[in-house]
């Protein structure tokens, strides 16, 4: 991230806002940096919405902002961040690419929140470097972009790039920047405004654990879901699962039925199913490549299974925009 200008005159941000933007990145990047100016009792930053034409942005929660600039027309910043949500490469153009390689021509700093990674890496401009997105995304991206080192991370910080997971990781790391530029005292005293008693580390994972996630206190049980999520390309059969619970199958089966009223291979299905609707929604894999990326043997034993878990085929998925995948409660 770029030093704090040298003449003290405050820094200026553009965020790229694209269609179905998250509105919870954005504010908990901006927020931030409002109260930062507040505290410091004078202007430390500024930021402006650029969006693809001019016009104003419709957000994933269905709120519009207005644009300052469009990515045709707009003064030079020091900092771009490109926030993004669902369906980003959607709405990947020539013209987006063009821009975002401008900036990078210029020696601009360039960030992305939630899925606003998708977009830098498909302009090319995350090669050779480290990254994150939103852990729904965090698979498809993997696949997608083989040349990008994808973290499971709050956010990434690697040389002029930078990333966040969206949520309200973008609040922990614009209070790392606050901090790096200004010192750790303003810094605290911005996380205290929004009742955020720690500054969270770059390390920090995304997702809770199973045991927190599912409210399970089991400690097999929780052991067989870290391991079916850790296995969903090439999954392990039931046999394995009962011993990492050191349980029989039985057993098992009947530990998974009281909790989620399903087999442990149903629950290991949906599982993969969620993985494959995402790589659907987020990538430009073939039906055939999201298959064996998700355990599936053959495409049509894939077809079958999505058909009769979502109701429709998974080509599906890609003839309307998605409003997001289904909720991981399993």
């Amino acid at each position: 991230m770029p030093p704090p200008p040298a003449n003290d005159q405050p820094m200026t941000i553009g965020f790229l806002l694209m269609p179905l933007f998250s509105m919870m990145a954005f504010v908990s990047a901006v927020e931030p940096l409002r109260v930062a100016n507040r505290m410091a009792e004078r202007q430390l930053y500024r930021w402006e919405v650029l969006s693809r034409d001019g016009n104003p942005v419709t957000a994933s929660n269905n709120m519009s902002l207005a644009a300052d600039h469009s990515i045709a027309k707009h003064p030079p910043y020091p900092m771009v961040v490109i926030c993004a949500s669902f369906n980003p490469l959607r709405y990947f153009d020539a013209a987006l690419k063009q821009w975002l390689q401008r900036q990078n021509s210029a020696g601009i700093e360039i960030g992305a929140m939630d899925t606003g990674a998708f977009l830098l890496a498909r302009a090319g401009l995350l090669d050779g470097y480290r990254t994150t997105t939103h852990w729904e995304s965090l698979d498809s991206f993997s696949e997608a972009f083989p040349k990008v080192e994808v973290e499971n991370a709050l956010y990434v910080i690697d040389r002029n790039r930078w990333s966040c997971a969206g949520g309200t990781a973008a609040l922990d790391l614009m209070l790392h920047m606050i901090r790096r530029q200004h010192g750790h005292r303003l810094a605290a005293a911005v996380s205290e405004q929004f009742i955020h008693p720690e500054i969270r580390g770059a390390e920090s994972r995304q997702r809770m654990e199973p045991k927190e996630r599912q409210g399970i206190s089991h400690a097999g049980l929780n052991r067989v879901i870290k391991l079916m999520e850790s296995r969903l390309e090439d999954p392990v059969n039931s046999t394995v699962l009962a011993k990492t619970a050191g349980l029989s199958l039985r057993q098992l089966e009947r530990l998974f039925d009281k909790h989620f009223g399903m087999s442990p291979r149903r629950y290991y299905l949906d599982l993969r199913l969620q993985r494959a609707r995402s790589m659907l929604q987020y990538t430009d894999m073939s039906i055939v490549e999201v298959a064996v990326a998700c355990g599936f043997g053959s495409a049509a034993h894939f077809s079958r299974s999505y058909h009769g878990w979502a109701g429709k085929a998974p080509s599906a998925e890609r003839r309307r925009p998605a409003l997001g995948i289904m909720p991981a409660m399993r």
